[in-house]
């Protein structure tokens, strides 16, 4: 494994003092997320946890006779395998890279050390912990109680800020599983923001083209987020995109 000493931008790492952040960043390595792989599995041992530096991660839950539903995205401004901080190995869900990119990543056992000789990331993964309980609860109250349009726009939203970039790759059926809905409900729903000409999406080729009315047109869970994690991250730029178009 060889050290990697990149320019940080994992909100996380750069949380740490200098001498820490060099110190975690000498057992981390460089790795590319590749669409579609498969990071870990619920109730198998995490083996590695990751940073994500460009590419972006969603936590998926599947259960008996039911279409797979995301209840989390993990992109630069956290980490997969924050639980291991609560000293339990295995995985609570399965995690699917969504978003092509790079990141670091450490064996877990590595990274439990590490835990034990940087009282700072250990404060700092208690916090990431509750975001992440926050996002499940919100995601949960959301897909129960909001419309297909406006969850889609919060969904899209929460891609935008982890893509670094205005254009990126979805199908209709990947976005339903993601959702948990039909894939007709999808096309309808998309062809509404395209009407509104908030985005345009051709074969699965989606392009941000409004940003702040995509945001009007989302429901309020994804400023819910925001502020959360705004609020315990108060130096992390919590959402949005230099890119973004609007």
């Amino acid at each position: 494994m060889s050290a990697v000493i990149p320019v940080v931008t994992n909100h996380l790492i750069s949380y740490l003092s200098r001498e820490e952040r060099n110190r975690f960043l000498q057992h981390c390595e460089s790795t590319e997320l590749v669409f579609g792989d498969i990071l870990c599995k619920p109730d198998q041992p995490i083996q590695h946890v990751y940073f994500p530096l460009t590419g972006f991660i969603s936590l998926v839950i599947a259960m008996e006779g039911h279409q797979p539903l995301e209840v989390g995205l993990i992109g630069n401004e956290g980490m997969l395998g924050a639980t291991l901080a609560l000293e339990v190995a295995d995985a609570p869900l399965k995690a699917v890279v969504q978003g092509s990119g790079s990141a670091l990543r450490m064996t877990a056992a590595q990274f439990q050390r590490e835990l034990h000789n940087s009282p700072c990331m250990l404060s700092t993964l208690n916090r990431y912990l509750y975001v992440l309980v926050t996002q499940l609860s919100q995601t949960a109250a959301c897909t129960h109680f909001h419309e297909i349009e406006p969850r889609l726009a919060r969904w899209l939203l929460m891609t935008h800020d982890r893509a670094h970039a205005d254009h990126f790759h979805l199908t209709q059926e990947y976005l339903a599983d993601m959702l948990g809905v039909r894939r007709s409900s999808i096309t309808i729903a998309a062809g509404k923001l395209q009407q509104q000409k908030l985005i345009s999406y051709i074969r699965g080729d989606i392009n941000i083209l409004n940003r702040k009315k995509l945001e009007a047109a989302s429901c309020a869970c994804y400023n819910v987020l925001n502020n959360h994690y705004a609020r315990l991250f108060p130096q992390s730029i919590a959402a949005g995109n230099e890119t973004s178009a609007g």
